[in-house]
């Protein structure tokens, strides 16, 4: 535990410290003796593996860690999940989980309310992807409640509607459950990157024309690249004249629902029929806690995923077997994820996590600023969310006039500057491409940790880096 604190807890949250101390793959598995033996080890060489797992790690509650949409240190969420790993419970009957099973329905019923709804059902899972896998396949059993016993034979061809910017998982979810990606209709974005809800009509009617049967609609509340949000009230109306079951992924942009001043990004919410929020992003309890909500009382869940297993669910037991809620997950083993967002809660309330969105997205904003005012740094949009998207033009380009020959030489920078970020360990900035666009950084600002003079240091940093360029 000492060494867990001092190591993992406090030198990675230490600006003096490296956020990450890259070796290349080849070099880590010589240093760290990977390979596992017919004897043990002692105490002390164990201790010393354990150090070498610490230092070797990227330091993601590092404050200039700004590589993912997580990130920082949340203590209450930490100490929840050391409670968790001692206690080794599984969440999937009251039994064996007393505790948990409350508290994962008390979180649940309050996070249904912070949504809109004045009820409803949920379950915590393992990811963002695997609550919007729930929402595709608990969306089709709604349409077609007899796949579940018959299987694909029982349905026509079923096709959902995403937009162009929305997660990979929607796919994967599509091939997974045997909907196939062509089933998959891609709804054209705008300049923004949020969904157009005429071109969403337009895809129904298409696909109605072709003899398919359209079921679904998932939008998105925070896209992974731009942080954009898809008019959730406009689409809303389309799938309620179509008859279509709206899923609304807020993994990322769930969070803005406890700040006044931003809940208006995810306007119409309310009225969608289920929604995935990843309280491990911008809310910043630990890996993993992700919760999938419907706005159903029938059982939905229940009846879609029951198995009924006698030996875990016998329901002549001496309790309530009402709280025994493993029987509407997918998984059998589930860890007990709320506890990590709820003893946060219990810590901050509702209304510091309020402020805690909205600091994220004041520091957004003033690194904004902070990129209009240097030279050097363009924006490729005015951020919406905690997404700050920008290039870095060195020195030598900049007075090369916008060309495809600029661009192209533009596009070989970001990947430079993250290759010299990485190997130096004093931040971690992603970047990509998106459509058309030259590479790109793309900062991501969440932790409470993070100050001004983080957000200069970064531009102060990418500049000393890629200057010669």
């Amino acid at each position: 535990m000492a060494l867990i604190l001092e190591e993992a807890v406090k030198s990675a949250t230490d600006r003096s410290e490296k956020a990450s101390a890259w070796v290349s793959p080849e070099q880590l598995q010589q240093r760290l003796d990977l390979d596992l033996g017919d004897t043990g080890e002692s105490e002390e060489k164990l201790l010393q593996r354990c150090r070498d797992v610490i230092k070797y790690s990227v330091k993601t509650a590092h404050p200039r860690f700004f590589n993912q949409l997580y990130g920082g240190m949340e203590p209450y969420s930490t100490a929840a999940s050391f409670i968790t790993e001692a206690l080794k419970p599984s969440i999937y009957t009251y039994e064996v989980a007393p505790v948990f099973t409350l508290m994962e329905k008390v979180v649940l019923k309050k996070l249904i309310e912070v949504i809109g709804w004045k009820d409803g059902d949920g379950i915590f899972n393992a990811g963002g992807s695997m609550s919007n896998m729930y929402a595709i396949n608990l969306a089709r059993f709604h349409h077609c409640p007899e796949i579940k016993e018959l299987g694909m034979s029982a349905c026509p061809r079923l096709v959902l509607f995403s937009s162009q910017e929305c997660h990979y998982s929607i796919t994967k979810a599509a091939a997974f459950l045997g909907i196939g990606t062509s089933n998959v209709y891609v709804v054209p974005s705008d300049k923004r990157g949020k969904m157009i809800p005429s071109s969403l009509e337009e895809l129904i009617l298409k696909a109605k024309s072709e003899g398919a049967r359209p079921f679904m609609v998932n939008a998105t509340a925070g896209t992974t690249v731009l942080g954009a949000f898809d008019p959730i009230d406009q689409i809303v109306a389309i799938c309620e004249k179509y008859r279509l079951w709206l899923h609304v992924d807020a993994c990322w942009g769930g969070a803005a629902l406890l700040s006044k001043k931003h809940s208006h990004l995810v306007k119409g919410i309310h009225r969608a029929n289920s929604v995935a929020w990843n309280q491990h992003k911008m809310m910043m309890a630990c890996l993993q806690c992700c919760v999938f909500v419907v706005r159903d009382q029938t059982g939905l869940l229940q009846h879609c995923y029951s198995a009924k297993a006698a030996y875990l669910f016998q329901q002549d037991k001496f309790y309530d077997v009402s709280f025994d809620c493993g029987d509407k997950s997918i998984q059998c083993s589930r860890k007990p994820d709320a506890f990590k967002i709820w003893l946060l809660w219990k810590a901050l309330g509702t209304s510091r996590l309020g402020q805690r969105v909205e600091r994220a997205l004041a520091m957004a904003q003033y690194l904004t600023q902070q990129i209009k005012a240097q030279k050097g740094f363009r924006l490729v949009m005015e951020p919406e969310y905690a997404n700050v998207c920008f290039w870095y033009v060195p020195p030598r380009l900049r007075n090369v006039p916008d060309s495809a020959d600029f661009w192209n030489k533009l596009h070989k920078v970001a990947p430079v500057i993250k290759e010299r970020m990485v190997k130096r360990g004093s931040l971690m900035v992603g970047y990509q491409t998106h459509k058309d666009k030259a590479n790109f950084f793309r900062m991501i600002t969440i932790s409470p940790q993070v100050t001004t003079e983080d957000m200069d240091f970064v531009l102060d940093e990418i500049h000393r880096l890629g200057q010669d360029l």
